[in-house]
């Protein structure tokens, strides 16, 4: 059985020639939007009786009516986007809120190998939706859930992914379903944990690409997108948080994050797209204004001017007031989602940190930890977490740098004693998501040494913090630590380590990089960079690269391969697949807040008692 897929879940093909099975209640019309090669190729619809293409055919069977060949798509087809409609009749459902169960979709290999699954849950008023997408990503192609339904209609639906005659197609397409046979409908079935995502809530996943907007000599509604008022957008059903079903509910919210991280990055991509198109149009009215000498002034020439940008202003109030009402929507979905979030995922404000306990030997590894939250600049108010992955794929570099805005200006030394604190923060939330010996952290600083060891004296207590007297004492010891794990492991005998080897996961954290190093030590980092996360070792920075400006280009390579940090707000991050550039707000503990003193204290608490159990026995 395929791994079901939730929404916005993705996953890679390891099949080219793939079959769509539709199950549902009621035969639904099937179609499949084929992206075109590039701004010139137009975008184009498959579905049954149309014109074929090349690498999707049509069958005849309602529950298996497609198959798609991605080896016979054209090369540079970056997406197949799998749809599906209501059918007509008297007897057929107004929406599909009154499909029940709920349509399921799977895809099948060869042989009736089920590759993936994916169940339509929470549709309400929708009468179209986009199902799956197949799209590349690196060369390679890639299955995505997408189950995003259209209240507005069909027509709308294929007018906003940019099909060329939408009210024609999707006429044709309703009145072509394959069969009158109902469909046996099959309950929705999770298997196997959901797939994580980079280092962004949702790295992996890929929207549709922009469609390219027409000219001003096309129709009058340029971007359908953004062209239903809010009064036509259906307001979106109360959310839930952890809608998903299956699975855990930390896994549920961790996916539900990420769906509302992507879901945000479309909407603005959209918005902006409209409002460039608006100023785009306005410029070539004006150019052609101006070509004719004769007609540059006058009272004409001002009129013109005047409906000229009147038709952007208009244009552009009618986006924003579309992206403000899915703007709703997310932020009631936000407002649901953040209180329920588990400890690791939460905010230091959260009252989840008030009931924290330390978690047993048996409990399983949080999925992710939070590193921040991300905004976008039209929408600042609405903050999306920024979760990492368990356990860490790479290092952090936290920026003790100083371009940071006024802040950093008017103090110099705000950014290196924010970075101390963020860090120490840092560390006793994963030290937190561990049970007790999980997770050892080493401290390392030269230069400021006071003002990183104060940050991080609260951790003192729990037990699980190590100093060392100089960043190249640690960095070797380090490695002998990855050399050893790595031979027993290499051997196949995991358990033939040395006493005095910590078999827990350690993190490495160096203040005031790269003072006190030098190219022996350098070499060391890098290879416990490559090389430690496999072994359970771990490295966080805080450095200016500016600092390490002494030792050239040979660390170029270092900075890039680790995810950079700020300690005041900056918008250095993009994500994945439009590059929006999002500002990227630090967790910091509020003013005030105990939160540090009692996790470390329920840390030492149960440290006191692990080593007390071990002594009874």
């Amino acid at each position: 059985m395929g791994v079901e897929l939730v929404r916005g879940q993705n996953r890679p093909l390891t099949r080219t020639r793939l079959e769509i099975r539709v199950r549902a209640a009621v035969p639904l019309p099937t179609a499949v939007i084929v992206d075109g090669t590039d701004d010139q190729d137009p975008v184009r619809l498959a579905h049954q009786g149309g014109p074929a293409l090349p690498g999707v055919e049509f069958r005849a069977a309602a529950d298996r009516p497609l198959i798609v060949d991605l080896a016979a798509v054209p090369p540079g087809t970056p997406r197949l986007t799998v749809l599906l409609a209501l059918p007509q009749g008297q007897d057929a459902p107004t929406c599909f809120g009154r499909i029940t169960p709920p349509p399921h979709v799977a895809v099948v290999g060869v042989g009736d190998e089920e590759l993936a699954r994916f169940t339509l849950h929470g549709l309400d008023t929708e009468t179209a939706v986009a199902a799956l997408e197949l799209y590349r990503r690196q060369g390679a192609w890639r299955i995505r859930a997408v189950g995003q339904g259209y209240a507005a209609g069909l027509r709308r639906m294929l007018e906003e992914y940019g099909v060329p005659d939408a009210e024609r197609d999707a006429g044709r397409m309703r009145g072509t379903t394959a069969s009158d046979r109902s469909s046996p409908a099959i309950p929705a079935q999770r298997s196997g944990p959901p797939t994580q995502p980079g280092t962004s809530p949702s790295a992996h996943a890929t929207p549709p690409s922009a469609t390219p907007p027409p000219g001003p000599a096309a129709a009058a509604d340029p971007h359908p997108a953004a062209a239903l008022s809010a009064e036509d957008r259906p307001d979106p059903s109360q959310p839930v948080a952890g809608d998903a079903v299956g699975w855990t509910l930390e896994e549920r919210l961790y996916n539900q994050v990420g769906g509302v991280f992507e879901d945000l990055t479309r909407r603005i991509a959209a918005y902006r797209g409209a409002v460039d198109f608006a100023q785009s149009r306005l410029d070539a009215e004006l150019d052609a204004l101006l070509a004719d000498p004769a007609d540059r002034t006058g009272a004409a020439h001002d009129a013109s001017r005047e409906r000229a940008q009147a038709r952007r202003d208009a244009l552009t109030d009618q986006a924003r007031a579309a992206l403000d009402h899915d703007l709703r929507g997310l932020t009631a979905e936000s407002e649901v989602v953040e209180p329920a979030l588990p400890p690791a995922m939460a905010g230091w404000e959260s009252p989840a940190w008030h009931g924290y306990r330390v978690p047993s030997a048996a409990d399983a590894t949080p999925l992710a930890v939070r590193l921040g939250d991300l905004h976008l600049p039209e929408v600042p108010e609405l903050r999306v977490p920024m979760l990492l992955p368990l356990p860490l794929d790479e290092g952090l570099w936290i920026d003790t740098g100083q371009g940071y805005g006024a802040a950093a200006a008017a103090e110099p030394d705000v950014p290196r004693r924010r970075a101390a604190e963020m860090a120490a923060a840092l560390a006793l939330r994963l030290l937190a998501a561990h049970p007790v010996d999980g997770l050892t952290v080493h401290l390392a600083a030269a230069g400021d040494r006071d003002a990183v060891s104060d940050a991080f004296g609260p951790l003192g207590v729990t037990g699980s913090l190590r100093q060392w007297d100089e960043a190249a004492g640690l960095l070797a010891a380090m490695t002998r630590h990855v050399d050893l794990v790595q031979l027993a492991l290499r051997a196949g005998a995991p358990d033939a380590l040395p006493p005095d080897l910590d078999p827990g996961r350690h993190l490495l954290v160096v203040g005031d990089f790269p003072y006190g190093v030098d190219d022996r030590a350098i070499t060391q980092l890098r290879y416990l960079l490559d090389e430690g996360p496999a072994a359970g070792v771990h490295v966080m920075l805080l450095a200016d690269r500016a600092d390490a400006q002494a030792f050239g280009p040979v660390l170029d390579p270092l900075w890039r391969s680790l995810l950079r940090l700020t300690p005041l707000p900056d918008d250095h991050l993009a994500d994945p697949w439009v590059g929006h550039a999002w500002t990227y707000e630090p967790l910091m503990v509020p003013d005030g807040s105990r939160v540090l003193e009692h996790v470390a204290l329920e840390l030492a608490a149960a440290r006191q008692a692990y080593g007390e159990g071990r002594t009874g026995h």
